[in-house]
């Protein structure tokens, strides 16, 4: 089982001067779901190389067994400092893949002609792909075979306009993910703020929030297993 995890490479916050880039928890939990199903996972952003961690998924309130597994994993922290340039992955060599999400994915995924090609292939080719929070940013420009949006139809989730406004953030983010899915046709269904909350549509996993990470990969596992098993 070959899994790619693409990751943002864009560590600004909008004009606040702060920083942003991936959430730890939504990186850890998914990589060891996957790691210890005994998937080989390659990872992947748009700059290569290392990428940016959002500062505020690393509070000592945020932690969780994945993350201190993460601190302690020197294998892994090698490879996420040398992620693989996006424009240079052949979608062709993996079963599945995985967006971490973070504030970073609604600058740069959103936008990226790279990981817009990779998505399409994947959901051409009926292949399982999962994205978790802001990742789902990824099908802003995403389109499916009829050149409808690819979510138009499709049950999915991702972060609430109510989880925004809880972090403050509603009039610093150049989109919102819950609005951009409607106006993309996507059939949005969000559970209680904070909660783990997945959905899956055929091969499409998306999960609301960073407490819907492990969960999400758990659900993407599945959909790998019964290709392999099959």
């Amino acid at each position: 089982m070959n899994v790619l995890m693409i990751l943002t490479s864009h560590d600004k916050l909008g004009d606040t001067g702060k920083k942003t880039g991936f959430w730890l928890e939504e990186f850890a939990a998914p990589y060891y779901v996957l790691l210890d199903a005994g998937a080989k996972i390659t990872l992947a952003s748009p700059a290569g190389g290392q990428p940016p961690l959002d500062p505020q998924s690393d509070l000592p309130d945020a932690q969780t067994a994945a993350m201190q597994r993460f601190k302690k994993d020197d294998a892994a922290q090698r490879e996420l400092a040398n992620t693989t340039q996006l424009a240079e992955i052949d979608a062709d060599g993996f079963d599945a893949v995985f967006y971490p999400g973070g504030h970073g994915p609604l600058w740069d995924l959103a936008e990226n002609a790279d990981s817009q090609r990779i998505i399409e292939t994947f959901i051409a080719e009926d292949r399982p792909l999962a994205a978790v929070c802001h990742a789902p940013a990824i099908f802003k420009h995403t389109k499916g075979g009829d050149e409808k949006s690819l979510v138009s139809g499709r049950r999915v989730t991702g972060f609430t306009n109510s989880e925004e406004e809880g972090v403050g953030l509603t009039e610093i983010v150049p989109f919102l993910i819950e609005d951009m899915l409607k106006a993309n046709g996507g059939l949005y269904e969000k559970g209680p703020d904070w909660g783990s909350n997945v959905v899956v549509d055929g091969k499409l996993v998306t999960g609301q929030n960073p407490a819907s990470s492990e969960a999400a990969a758990k659900e993407l596992l599945k959909l790998l297993l019964a290709k392999h098993n099959s």
